[in-house]
């Protein structure tokens, strides 16, 4: 009987609690050692994911953890350092901080350990680099599943290897646009808003261009910065990019989104093909959700099959040219478990197979930002004062855009204007941070 795989968790909030849980019901799995700065955090996830007391050991040096895998119980610890040198297989980073995911990162494959990154906020800074050091160590440095984009990435292989052509891909936001026709509102974001009139923009027939802009409610998100950035992973994986800096983020129904994510030409909104894009799902409150599902555009073999393909329940646009392949659904770390015995198991990622440098999650400011002010990140790991913008990805010069997460949390070195993207040269960055010490490394891949 083969041995289990053997796998150290980084991090016990929500993705790593579920995470936990979902391993110990699978045989191939044995969670190791669980890493927390909050002990008595991840003991509190442990037990309630099912782990009993007795099968936790706090563990405070190497020697200890080395006994508490010999009496197959789980590690807790709170020094990243103790995670060196250890018989294990993979690490599942799930900080959710760009900065410590880095360090996780680095020792991880440093140790010849296989690696499966959850924050996408060091992906996006560093993740072609990560993809590189793994495949030079004879190791496999993957996304994971339970997030938007290693799902998404999974859609788009399955329909490259069917031959079809991959016109859109995305994602909806996180939150649904769930328009009540009796009270004559939407709800988003968990905020209720009045909107008299606005039945006549649920159902436009077969053109919902025309809708678009009305749809959008004031102080109603259609896209955040999470959103973007999972989109620039995405780019970086797959060769596709953004029609614009922005992205469009339409307020659309699911069956729209073949007529709506469709090139200019045939009646859509997209310059270009290969586009990623984010969408707010406009639905009923009886209708199924979409909030934070994928989903790619493809264009049909020919008009015959997509009509055929519509008859069966698929949306399409009207021509029958382009269909909708989707995955409404993300399970979080329940998920997770399928990228690392991929990448453990079977010596492959569940992201791209080339992770290139492709483009940056970059910021613009919303404002004039004066020197000295620190660009603090706040509620989803969003930066008030800048907006995210995806750009061609470019060497870290000084007049080069600065990586989003890279500025988060430093202060602004010199005046920026309202609208204009910070610069390197913009913010006083922090010397000792690992994420830029990487991303400089990352810089020869261009």
């Amino acid at each position: 009987m083969l041995q289990p795989i053997a796998v150290a968790l980084v991090g016990a909030g929500e993705f790593g609690a579920t995470f936990a849980a979902q391993a110990r019901r699978i045989p191939a799995l044995a969670l190791r050692v669980v890493c927390d700065r909050d002990l008595e955090r991840a003991r509190n996830a442990l037990r309630s994911g099912g782990y009993a007391a007795e099968d936790l050991a706090v563990c405070d040096s190497r020697a200890a953890i080395l006994g508490a895998i010999e009496t197959r119980k789980v590690a807790v610890v709170a020094d990243l350092a103790l995670l060196a040198d250890l018989p294990l297989s993979i690490v599942v980073e799930a900080t959710g901080q760009p900065e410590a995911a880095a360090r996780v990162a680095e020792l991880a494959l440093a140790s010849g350990y296989h690696l499966a990154l959850a924050t996408k906020e060091t992906e996006v800074v560093i993740g072609p680099l990560l993809s590189r050091r793994a495949k030079a160590a004879g190791l496999v440095h993957t996304p994971v599943d339970g997030d938007q984009p290693s799902l998404l990435m999974g859609l788009i292989a399955r329909a490259r290897l069917l031959g079809l052509p991959v016109v859109a891909a995305g994602k909806a936001g996180e939150s649904d646009y769930v328009f009540d026709p009796v009270a004559e509102t939407v709800t988003c974001w968990g905020r209720t808003v009045a909107v008299p009139g606005y039945g006549r923009l649920f159902d436009v027939g077969t053109d919902p261009r025309a809708a678009l802009a009305d749809r959008v409610v004031p102080g109603l998100e259609t896209a955040t910065v999470p959103d973007l950035c999972e989109l620039a992973v995405v780019a970086n994986h797959t060769g596709l990019s953004a029609d614009r800096p922005e992205l469009h983020a339409p307020v659309a129904r699911t069956v729209e989104l073949p007529s709506i994510f469709r090139p200019a030409e045939d009646g859509g909104i997209l310059g270009r093909r290969g586009a990623v894009d984010v969408f707010a799902c406009l639905r009923r409150p009886d209708e199924l959700s979409f909030a934070g599902g994928v989903f790619v555009v493809v264009e049909t073999p020919d008009p015959a099959t997509g009509r055929l393909l519509g008859g069966k329940g698929i949306p399409a646009s009207p021509d029958g040219r382009y269909l909708l392949l989707h995955n409404p659904v993300h399970l979080l770390g329940v998920e997770a478990p399928a990228s690392v015995l991929s990448a453990a198991g079977l010596g492959r990622s569940t992201g791209g197979e080339e992770v290139l440098p492709r483009v940056d999650l970059a910021a613009r400011a919303v404002r004039d930002l004066a020197v000295g002010e620190t660009l603090a990140m706040e509620a989803r790991h969003a930066i008030p004062a800048v907006d995210p913008l995806i750009l061609p990805g470019r060497r870290l010069e000084a007049d080069a855009p600065v990586p989003y997460y890279l500025a988060a949390g430093r202060r602004v070195a010199r005046p920026v204007a309202k609208g204009q993207a910070l610069t390197m040269a913009d913010v006083d960055l922090d010397a000792d941070s690992t994420l830029l010490r990487l991303r400089r490394e990352q810089d020869v891949l261009f």
